[in-house]
């Protein structure tokens, strides 16, 4: 059975200093963190799978920020050239300015944040949270992500990370392995067994969401 949460959702307009990005914040009642989410290649704040982890995410009372890290008409280049998903200093750039517009938020800028990355969107999330103060982003997740691309800020990640690989993934699970040992953060590396990259076999999306609620929970309530 499902444990009801009472939360606030609002939609959301981020404004950053050259762009205004839209975004949904959902706050459980007594949230103890929020966790921002950054999608990677095609993919949007509407994405199923992104939004069945928040869902699990709530119901441990941390708040999540779902947002475009694209604008519409730069996702329209992009369908066509792949460029801009692959421009991690970018992606990155606009993740820690989605941080300091939590911190402007009443309900969230005194939580402890996260990063959930998928995707290219993990390796932005590391050179986001590289950039970061570790008081301010604890912990990254990174589901199915692509950290090696995060390249030399990997070393400088104080945040906790935790990188969750479908088993069956073989060349992602090669590359996360990589990243790994290039990693000097508290860090672990999880293979959900027979999963695949979008982990859309039976339980798989569910494993990964208790493990993301599981690290979440224990890193951002110090």
């Amino acid at each position: 059975m499902r444990t009801t949460i009472k939360a606030t959702a609002e939609p959301a307009q981020l404004v950053l200093p050259d762009v205004q990005l839209t975004a949904d914040l959902t706050v459980p009642d007594d949230a103890v963190g929020v966790v921002l989410f950054a999608h990677g290649s095609g993919s949007s704040r509407a994405s199923p799978r992104n939004r069945a982890v928040a869902e699990v995410l709530h119901r441990h009372r941390i708040a999540t920020l779902l947002f475009d890290l694209l604008t519409e008409g730069e996702a329209m280049i992009d369908e066509s050239t792949g460029h801009l998903r692959f421009d991690i200093a970018f992606l990155a750039k606009r993740l820690v300015g989605a941080t300091d517009w939590i911190g402007t938020r009443a309900l969230v800028a005194h939580l402890p944040v996260g990063y959930f990355g998928a995707s290219t969107g993990a390796a932005a999330a590391l050179v986001a949270a590289a950039a970061t103060p570790p008081e301010i982003v604890r912990a990254v997740v990174s589901r199915g992500g692509r950290p090696d691309l995060a390249g030399a800020a990997l070393p400088r990640v104080r945040a906790a990370t935790l990188l969750i690989v479908g088993g069956n993934d073989r060349d992602v699970v090669r590359l996360n392995e990589n990243a790994y040992s290039r990693l000097t953060c508290p860090k672990e590396l999880v293979l959900v067994d027979r999963a695949t990259h979008l982990f859309s076999e039976p339980g798989a999306l569910e494993e990964v969401s208790r493990l993301a609620a599981e690290w979440f929970e224990h890193h951002l309530v110090q």
